[in-house]
């Protein structure tokens, strides 16, 4: 575990800078005409996520032998980030589900999707919304499992899990009923990958957001479902939650960083018509780029070393995804003002961001979760 005091200039310097190049490239060829209709709920961008894949990006984070390194994922993300931000957060259940089967010791598990889900070949998610504000002592976990010859037997409901659709799978945790984990110091919970195709699994639409409707976000309904062994990513699940939850929140910083770096831009847009007014505003862009840069900086720095035990670090990983939140908000909203009237049209870009930004805020782990997690820590 090396030190975090590294340079703007080490911490930006990372293994592949194409993929984001890439990335940008597709997102800006083909995403951004399609920003609008996901907004909205009618397109789900299944090929552009695919194309994402074809390049790296959703391989860039995958360990070699041990160490992992997030940065590149989260400078892709990000890249999506500046055009959309459903995108950006399907980008991030891609990665997280990657990462997922990246750290499973179940070996067979992790030959037979692997490389399915790091290129992009089959997508999918993560269902860990309820697990871990479960772990966290907010909610009881709304799945449970028995064991029974070559498996367990799930039901239960989760009421949203995104980056869904037919073929598609994700993770998540169910509590056992028959046998806790009591030697184990574990409560008895298993982590493991659910399967879109299963007919003991429902995938029930969801009512409309004020935003990210075009996610694929579903409810997803367990009804004595068969998980085989082969499909089991941990158990017990309490290590190997420890093991990859900074990741998990870490990756969720490129959804933030292309936000706001999109923020600016719509603030920059709108200089040159309005900026003899808006220079009464007590937010301007300078201030956005100083802070985007800092939050890129420590990301960054994180980022090199996700497995890192120690509680410092794991405090400062919380704290970034705190600001990263907040600081969306404050963007999104000094980005509206900006605008004026302007922004409140529906057909402008500036709304979208301010519910997208919303969504940052809330999403798991909210900003009161993170705020009773470094409370608590």
């Amino acid at each position: 575990m090396g030190s975090l005091a590294l340079s703007r200039a080490e911490v930006l310097d990372q293994p592949a800078p194409s993929i984001a190049g890439e990335v940008a490239r597709i997102a800006r060829e083909q995403l951004a005409p399609l920003a609008a209709g996901i907004d909205a709920g009618t397109v789900y961008p299944a090929e552009v996520l695919r194309q994402f894949g074809e390049v790296g990006a959703w391989g860039s984070h995958v360990p070699h032998e041990g160490p992992a390194d997030l940065r590149c994922a989260i400078q892709a993300m990000s890249a999506i980030g500046e055009v959309c931000g459903s995108t950006a957060f399907m980008a991030w259940c891609q990665n997280t589900l990657v990462w997922y089967a990246a750290n499973s010791t179940n070996m067979t598990l992790a030959k037979r999707f692997g490389d399915a889900f790091s290129t992009g070949r089959v997508l999918g998610g993560t269902g860990l919304s309820n697990p871990m504000k479960s772990f966290f002592g907010i909610e009881k976990l709304k799945l449970k499992g028995r064991k029974v010859e070559g498996g367990y037997i799930v039901r239960g409901a989760l009421p949203w899990v995104s980056n869904l659709g037919p073929g598609h799978y994700f993770g998540t945790i169910f509590e056992r009923e028959d046998e806790p984990g009591i030697a184990s110091g574990d409560p008895g919970t298993v982590m493991f990958l659910a399967d879109c195709s299963d007919s003991a699994i429902t995938l029930t639409p969801c009512k409309p957001f004020l935003a990210m409707d075009g996610t694929g976000t579903y409810g997803v309904q367990f009804r004595d479902a068969f998980v085989p062994d082969e499909l089991i990513l941990a158990d017990p699940a309490g290590p190997f939650v420890k093991k990859i939850r900074a990741g998990f929140i870490l990756l969720q910083a490129g959804m933030a960083l292309g936000l706001i770096k999109d923020c600016i831009n719509i603030m920059d847009e709108v200089d040159n018509p309005l900026g003899h007014i808006n220079r009464y505003l007590p937010q301007q862009p300078v201030h956005f780029r100083d802070l985007a840069a800092e939050l890129e900086t420590e990301t960054m720095m994180l980022a090199r070393d996700p497995y890192n035990e120690e509680e410092t670090y794991w405090r400062k990983v919380i704290a970034l995804r705190l600001r990263a939140g907040e600081a969306s908000v404050a963007a999104a909203h000094a980005a509206m003002l900006h605008c004026g009237a302007r922004g409140y049209l529906k057909s402008h870009r500036a709304q979208r961001r301010l519910r997208e930004a919303y969504f940052v805020a809330i999403v798991t782990p909210a900003t009161k979760q993170l705020r009773k997690m470094l409370a608590d820590s």
